[in-house]
């Protein structure tokens, strides 16, 4: 996936939920979000990352940080042709439902 860059969006909430990290996360986020606008949705170097199980439109998550609470992102491959990725959710581990993604 070299050569044009990823555009990546938020939705809505997770908009909302990116406004309310503490410093030290949010500022991991953006790195994330560098990172994907650099390589794409497949980032296997960052804690956690994985595709969710069991999800049929390409949804992805991992972790922000180590520690209690921990920070979770999970994104979605808009459209892989014009190379765009929504980030769904930004929060803790204990408020993030996975069965919403599949």
């Amino acid at each position: 996936m070299e050569g044009r860059g990823w555009s990546v969006i938020f939705s809505r909430k997770a908009g909302k939920q990116k406004d309310k990290l503490p410093p030290a996360v949010a500022d991991t986020l953006y790195l994330l979000r560098k990172e994907l606008e650099a390589r794409g949705p497949v980032v296997p170097r960052w804690p956690h990352y994985g595709k969710i199980a069991g999800s049929q439109s390409g949804h992805y998550h991992c972790h922000l940080n180590k520690g209690h609470p921990t920070y979770v992102v999970v994104w979605q491959v808009v459209d892989k042709v014009v190379r765009i990725l929504e980030i769904q959710f930004v929060g803790t581990h204990e408020k993030v439902n996975y069965s919403r993604f599949k």
